[in-house]
């Protein structure tokens, strides 16, 4: 049976969010936003290690409040952070059990992770090697040149919004990062790194309400969220 190790990043600074609390840290009904995804992890039976990686200086701050607080014993790690996310997410790469086969990479700051998209793009990666959940642009997208005049229109149909969970052979998304250092290249998601190598990504349909909490407002969208499903504390 292959073993599953999850790398779940949360070391940003969270300028944008404009508190005093970074925002993996602040609270949603009572729990921290990381806990969400890592108490997701924990419950879920295809995932056996965990590694979070955090701010430097920011270990024992996660372990004793949201690590001990949650009572989670899937924590493997919990490793320092890079400047970029391509760091971080190497940083963790480096600190999961040499036997594992496939990596999951899910963003601390989107707390409503689903067990089914998990498991889907797990399998996934098991198949083809990289897996990502998207949905649909509901928006037509258009790309534009450096003075913001429209260059082109994307088909709607075969437009994706990429989110987290994805899933990765441990092989390959090893390969790809040391790639990326070798060749100074920097993106803003692992998938684009397998990209890079030639290699293809399988889409999982995911869900409209996985959202990255980004800014307040993003905070209170997860709020009415929780209100909405009728359950407070976890998801």
């Amino acid at each position: 049976m292959a073993r599953i190790g999850a790398i779940v990043p949360a070391a940003g600074s969270g300028l944008r969010m404009g508190m005093g609390t970074k925002k993996q840290y602040l609270t949603l009904a009572g729990v921290p936003l990381l806990g969400y995804a890592l108490k997701t992890m924990e419950d879920s039976p295809t995932v056996q290690e965990i590694v979070v990686v955090v701010g430097p200086g920011e270990e024992n701050y996660c372990c004793d409040a949201v690590v001990k607080k949650l009572g989670l014993n899937k924590i493997a790690a919990i490793v320092q952070g890079g400047s970029e996310r391509q760091d971080s997410v190497y940083n963790g790469l480096l600190a999961l059990s040499p036997d594992i086969d496939i990596v999951v990479v899910h963003d601390g700051v989107r707390p409503f992770l689903n067990q089914d998209i998990l498991v889907e793009v797990v399998a996934a990666a098991q198949k083809y090697g990289a897996a990502t959940c998207a949905v649909p642009a509901k928006d037509t997208v258009k790309l534009s040149d450096e003075d913001k005049f429209v260059t082109r229109t994307l088909p709607r149909d075969c437009t994706w919004l990429v989110q987290t969970p994805q899933a990765f052979r441990y092989k390959l998304l090893m390969t790809a990062h040391r790639r990326a250092q070798e060749d100074n290249l920097l993106v803003t998601d692992d998938t684009a790194l397998v990209e890079s190598l030639g290699g293809q990504v399988k889409i999982i349909m995911g869900a409209y309400e996985n959202i990255k909490i980004t800014t307040p407002e993003d905070l209170d969208v997860a709020r009415a969220i929780i209100e909405t499903a009728g359950q407070g504390g976890l998801w």
